[in-house]
């Protein structure tokens, strides 16, 4: 037997690279770095196979990135990047909003406040 694990579709040869999961209760496959050991329960597959996996229709497709490989980035990569620089903006906009003059007692180390999340400005400034 070959140290090598291969490709689990049929008449594929080509060496493993991800393994393949289905979570049924969540329908849900989730495909990953190949894992340490061969599960009976889990695929191995190829880079090929890998990358034009889809799942059933109504399931969802989890990638789990391997910490070796090269980031890929997407457009929803700089859509996320923009609304988190839109939301770090917006702390000081409310605050000049509001003038410094709320109805409620503020703490003096809090400088901004998004839903139960509180910044607190550091001891030593």
């Amino acid at each position: 037997m070959s140290p090598v694990r291969r490709c689990s579709r049929t008449a594929c040869g080509r060496p493993a690279v991800a393994t393949l999961t289905y979570v049924y209760a969540d329908s849900t496959a989730v495909l990953g770095p190949l894992a340490t050991y061969a599960e009976p329960h889990c695929y191995d597959l190829c880079a090929e196979h890998s990358e034009r996996l889809t799942a059933p229709r109504g399931w969802e497709v989890v990638r789990l990135l391997d910490s070796s490989a090269p980031a890929r980035h997407s457009s929803d990569d700089l859509e996320a990047l923009a609304n988190a620089v839109r939301e770090a903006a917006r702390p000081q906009e409310r605050a000049a909003e509001a003038g410094g003059g709320g109805s409620r007692r503020a703490d003096p180390m809090e400088v901004a406040r998004r839903g139960h999340l509180r910044v607190l400005r550091s001891p030593d400034n």
